[in-house]
């Protein structure tokens, strides 16, 4: 009797498509989020759909169905001209923020008695990674308009408070700093890393640190160092004037003076 041969068909393998990564700017959907509202800036506060999907490169419905849930939690808001804006509870909890928080509350009055002494712009800044993030700042009654604002970032070289945030952090913050392109906003901008290494060193040497003209051509600032709690710098203080308007060394004194009162704030806030 012959044999029946029986022939096996091998499985079939599924491939499985690989998951994009978040660079593609199809990830997940928390990724996808956060790309939403990292597409605002101080610069372009306010979007429209078609804007923020050609920014984030995700189709337009897909934007659409998350500013939906976005807009439903308070992440963001409308304007009756159909532009979209950061919403006000995205701020209550970024506020929060713990490095933020207790570190402006206590650092607050002696702001306010710098502002007062000077009537200039008093800022508080502390870093993150190889940038410098402003977590306050007031205005005074004469002060020269800057660059500065709450919770934004400016580069870490060519600011006073950055300076000295820099002159403090991790040899290997300093080398990432500066290794990579450095953007000359003036003439007077510091791009030189043998340069900016001296300037460090003067940090260290005076206690402070001078930024003369390097992000626009009227402002001057003086920056020192705010001591935390473990005894490392946590925060910079700084004022801006108007270039030439100041002698710095008066302007070093009254800094330093306010650093060393946070400071004593922080330590003494600790039970």
């Amino acid at each position: 009797m012959p044999h029946e041969h029986t022939t096996v068909t091998p499985p079939r393998h599924r491939h499985k498509r690989p998951r994009p990564g978040p660079a593609t700017g199809t990830g997940p959907v928390i990724w996808r989020a956060l790309q939403i509202l990292g597409a605002f800036s101080a610069q372009r506060p306010r979007l429209t759909l078609s804007e923020l999907a050609r920014k984030v490169d995700m189709p337009v419905s897909t934007v659409h169905r998350m500013l939906g849930d976005l807009l439903a939690w308070g992440a963001l808001e409308r304007d009756e001209q159909g532009h979209y804006r950061v919403g006000l509870r995205l701020w209550e909890v970024a506020s929060l923020a713990p490095r933020g928080q207790g570190l402006r509350e206590r650092a607050l009055p002696y702001l306010e008695d710098l502002c007062q002494m000077t009537r200039e712009n008093v800022q508080l800044a502390v870093r993150e990674g190889k940038d410098v993030v402003f977590v306050e700042r007031i205005g005074g009654s004469r002060a020269v308009p800057t660059l500065t604002r709450v919770g934004g970032r400016l580069a870490i070289t060519a600011t006073g408070a950055g300076l000295v945030l820099l002159a403090h952090a991790p040899t290997s913050v300093q080398n990432e700093a500066l290794a990579r392109p450095l953007s000359r906003h003036t003439p007077f901008t510091l791009t030189d890393t043998t340069q900016i290494r001296r300037a460090l060193a003067q940090v260290h040497a005076c206690g402070y640190a001078v930024s003369d003209r390097q992000l626009s051509l009227d402002t001057l600032s003086v920056a020192a160092p705010v001591v935390g709690v473990t005894g490392e710098i946590e925060a910079a203080v700084s004022v801006v004037v108007r270039h030439g308007s100041m002698p710095t060394g008066a302007l070093a004194d009254l800094v330093r003076t306010s650093c060393r009162a946070i400071s004593r704030a922080l330590h003494t806030s600790v039970p």
